[in-house]
């Protein structure tokens, strides 16, 4: 008997309420401390303004005493190269996708994006801050000198095209940019996947090295121009239904930290999760609409296909971890959840 679902409303606790009104406490005595981070998007962007209210709501929770300075993309060191940086100390902090690194470290590439899996965003983080999520991706990153401080979590990822894609079987023998499980994934369904950087997509995309491609949301996606590049867009990104990307710090620095310090960052982490996915879902219908006055084709899947496709990829989910005993936990812990929301049988 398929299990009953939860009400999805109801699984996040309003954690942030006591907080929102104003800032923390910080004592008199707590030093100023300055950080740099770089984020994972070019600068004027979407998703980069909402990195920059992030570091301005940890200065504002912190009387100005804890100031993060921003860099957008690439501005201090290539992103391939951004978790060596932070692990080494060259600069504080990171906003990335776990994803890039799950070649290395397995157990990231459950903690980015789980294709097939969760359909809504608010499941996905629900699985973080109340069935033990973040506190294994914390395991995941504290071998390397890193600490995880949060996700941000927004819904799906589409699909851009420059052919047209109108069921699962016509992704085989396809190019495509895919990283993390979503990479293993679709590389089961017959794609030659290449893992390119975001910044690379366009273009990719524009010289037909890749025939598709994620990238991010999008309102990002039509900013970075592909309704210019790739005149399919499909929907919903069944590949990455809803996308974690986080938070992470040098772990030495972060212990460094005074305790109101370190809550700030975690404060305006989940705060800025729930703006960006929520300016997200307002901002898709107008992102759409501005798709197809590009002259791009919306097309949308038949949600039994992709349903029917899901067994194949729950196959590619366990291929992923590589029998890595952390990644094995983490999804067997994602699973449950999924079977107890009525998302697998």
């Amino acid at each position: 008997m398929k299990p009953q679902a939860i009400p999805r409303r109801g699984l996040l606790k309003t954690a942030l309420a006591a907080t929102a009104a104003a800032p923390l406490a910080v004592h008199a005595q707590s030093p100023a401390v300055s950080w740099r981070m770089q984020a994972l998007w070019d600068g004027g962007t979407t998703p980069q303004k909402f990195e920059e209210r992030f570091v301005a709501r940890v200065a504002e929770l912190t009387g100005g005493r804890f100031k993060i300075n921003l860099f957008a993309a690439g501005q201090m060191v290539p992103a391939a190269q951004a978790f060596d940086a932070v692990r080494g100390g060259a600069f504080e902090m990171m906003k990335t996708f776990d994803g890039y690194e799950a070649g290395k470290i397995p157990a990231f590439a459950f903690t980015s994006t789980i294709p097939f899996g969760f359909a809504e965003s608010d499941e996905y983080e629900a699985w973080f801050y109340e069935r033990g999520g973040l506190e294994l991706a914390r395991q995941a990153y504290a071998p390397a000198g890193l600490h995880y401080i949060a996700p941000t979590v927004y819904g799906q990822e589409p699909l851009h095209s420059k052919v047209p894609i109108r069921k699962i079987a016509d992704l085989a023998g396809k190019k495509g940019r895919f990283v993390g499980l979503a990479s293993a994934v679709m590389g089961a369904m017959g794609v030659s996947v290449t893992p390119l950087p975001t910044g690379e997509v366009y273009s990719a995309l524009d010289k037909g090295v890749i025939d598709m491609a994620d990238r991010g949301d999008l309102t990002a996606n039509f900013e970075a121009g592909l309704a210019e590049v790739a005149k399919f867009v499909i929907v919903p990104g069944f590949h990455q239904p809803t996308t974690a990307t986080s938070y992470v710090a040098n772990r030495a620095a972060h212990e460094r930290l005074p305790a109101e310090y370190k809550a700030a960052l975690a404060v305006a982490a989940r705060e800025t999760s729930a703006a960006l996915r929520q300016n997200i879902l307002v901002n898709d219908v107008v992102a759409l609409e501005k798709y197809a006055a590009k002259g791009c084709e919306v097309i949308r899947f038949n949600p039994a296909d992709v349903a029917a496709a899901r067994p194949k990829a729950m196959e590619a989910w366990r291929t992923a971890t590589k029998g890595d005993a952390l990644a094995t936990r983490i999804l067997e812990s994602q699973v449950a959840f999924m079977k107890q929301l009525g998302l697998l049988a």
